[in-house]
């Protein structure tokens, strides 16, 4: 069917915006839209029936976040009803819709609209965005349309397509298979066979889940992964109501709850330091003392790699799930799977139920859409050699566009709504920029400065070099094929934060007819959340 340029929003007028994605991200630009600059024309594409981005679509047993609840909420939106220290994924999950009905973006957003094409026009300074609608209410402006913006967000993030690992004969198996991204609730497990190929932060929260049930659980580990405690409890109905009433003390831990995860930048990201070889010992110690029923695992599941190389595993429960006797560890390499299981070492092993705990397409930023900026160059050709972005927000030859979550802002050790939240105040602001001059019956074009982000990226590449996640003895969705580091942030939140707290518009090139609204060397002040830290001291840079 022949794409139609057609847009119909509650307010009767075609998007400045589009925001692709309905995650934390898209939720979290599209308020401050509202919020900072009175901004209500914008338009939210989301894939799925409902928000939440991966709060929606990972539903598996045991699913919850690894940073604390009171950390994992939007600054502007803060809730004091957390019930638990580490929010579990139906209360997150809620939490985000109960922002959105406060917000009104219901109002902004068309469901079950995946987008297959963004292509920029050079002639009117516009990009036009090719959507196909999968069903729902949206089927009502047909089958696929085009939407005609000023401005294009990526909020899609980082964790959103699974990846299913290329092993031999996967097709062949008889049971039931699903990924974790995609539990299938049908299905139960509860008496059966169970095979879990990867044991990363996934694999980690569904296991102690369902050994409880299961008849047999067997665990694929390629390489092992640290662990460290977590601690959780529920947050008592006293605390909650002090919160409640009592914002101030909210605030303080909340910034409190953030400058501790700060302090362990150097334990989660300095090879060698002495808080990263603390860290070590003590993860060291807890494995020791919760596989006593199963001591000549260690071996198996002591990593040979620094904390933080790979993603660190949060969790009090897995080694006494692991110490389980219906749980068996795997180590060696996957031959092949077969119509009813799995051969490993030339063992067979016999299997009802295969999950695949496999992680997402990190490296495939914004896969599967199709991206052509400037003279119709593609994002693939514009990244050969791995993604990059400016301060991991805006790209080369992809005119008036921002990435959330982009290349190199994912975080070891601090939660990704902090830089969310600063990269968001920042693509709001260049959308204000263009918003004026279009008032003005003028257009900007506003693209990143090839040298200026060159420079960028050397610095963090040199920096990243030096890391846990650059060592040689693991592989992680931080880095490519290649070895470079195309996901993680190299400093503390602080300062990424203070980075973004201004727009440099020299750091930018600047065209169209409204150029000269943005004088050379000129400088638009952010400002940063200043009330997510009681102080803690900027790390100089490594």
């Amino acid at each position: 069917m022949e794409s139609k340029t057609v847009w119909q929003s509650s307010h009767g007028e075609s998007p400045t915006t589009v925001i692709i994605g309905a995650g934390i991200s898209g939720v979290c630009i599209a308020i401050d839209l509202l919020r900072r600059d009175k901004a209500s024309k914008f338009a939210i594409i989301e894939k799925g029936n409902q928000i939440g981005g991966t709060w929606n679509d990972n539903q598996y047993p045991g699913c919850c976040c690894d940073v604390w609840s009171h950390l994992y909420s939007l600054s502007f939106e803060p809730n004091p009803e957390w019930t638990r220290e580490y929010p579990g994924q139906e209360e997150i999950h809620q939490y985000l819709k109960k922002v959105c009905h406060k917000w009104g973006l219901y109002n902004y957003i068309r469901f079950n609209t995946q987008v297959e094409e963004a292509r920029w026009q050079e002639e009117s300074k516009e990009w036009f965005t090719s959507v196909k609608v999968t069903g729902g209410k949206a089927a009502e402006f047909g089958e696929t349309y085009t939407i005609k913006s000023s401005y294009l967000v990526s909020a899609v993030g980082q964790l959103n397509t699974p990846r299913w690992p290329d092993i031999p004969g996967k097709d062949e198996f008889k049971g039931t298979v699903m990924h974790s991204a995609r539990w299938n609730w049908n299905k139960p497990v509860a008496g059966l066979k169970v095979g879990i190929i990867g044991n990363g932060a996934t694999a980690a929260q569904i296991i102690p889940e369902i050994a409880k049930t299961v008849q047999k659980l067997t665990v694929f580990q390629r390489t092992p992964n640290w662990v460290v405690p977590r601690a959780d409890q529920m947050i008592s109905a006293t605390r909650r109501t002090v919160y409640r009433h009592i914002p101030y003390i909210r605030k303080r831990y909340r910034a409190s709850l953030m400058d501790f995860r700060e302090s362990f930048y150097d334990a989660a990201v300095v090879e060698h330091s002495d808080m990263n070889e603390e860290m070590r010992r003590q993860c060291m110690n807890m494995m020791l003392a919760q596989l006593v029923d199963k001591p000549q695992l260690v071996p198996a599941l002591t990593p040979d790699y620094p904390p933080g190389c790979k993603r660190i595993i949060i969790s009090d429960d897995y080694y006494p799930a692991i110490n389980r006797p219906n749980v068996e560890l795997e180590t060696g390499a996957i031959e092949r799977i077969t119509a009813d299981g799995i051969i490993v070492d030339g063992k067979d092993i016999a299997l009802d139920v295969l999950v695949f705990a496999t992680g997402f397409q990190t490296l495939d930023f914004m896969y599967p859409i199709k991206v052509f900026g400037e003279n119709g160059k593609s994002l693939h050709d514009i990244w050969p050699h791995g993604a990059q972005a400016y301060l991991g927000i805006t790209v080369e030859s992809l005119p008036n566009f921002s990435m959330m979550y982009g290349p190199n802002t994912n975080l070891g050790h601090n939660s990704i709504i902090l830089m969310i939240e600063a990269q968001s105040r920042y693509t709001t602001t260049m959308i204000s920029k263009i918003t004026a001059a279009l008032s003005q019956g003028q257009t900007l074009k506003i693209t990143p400065s090839p040298t200026v982000l060159s420079k960028y990226n050397e610095e963090i590449q040199a920096r990243l070099a030096k890391s846990t996640f650059a060592s040689d003895n693991c592989r992680s969705w931080y880095k490519n094929s290649e070895g470079k580091i195309t996901n993680n942030w190299c400093g503390s939140v602080v300062e990424y934060q203070q980075r973004v707290s201004q727009i440099n518009w020299d750091d930018y090139v600047v065209e169209g007819s409204g150029k000269e609204m943005l004088a050379e060397g000129e400088q638009t002040k952010i400002g940063r959340v200043v009330e997510e830290s009681l102080g803690y001291a900027e790390k100089p840079a490594r």
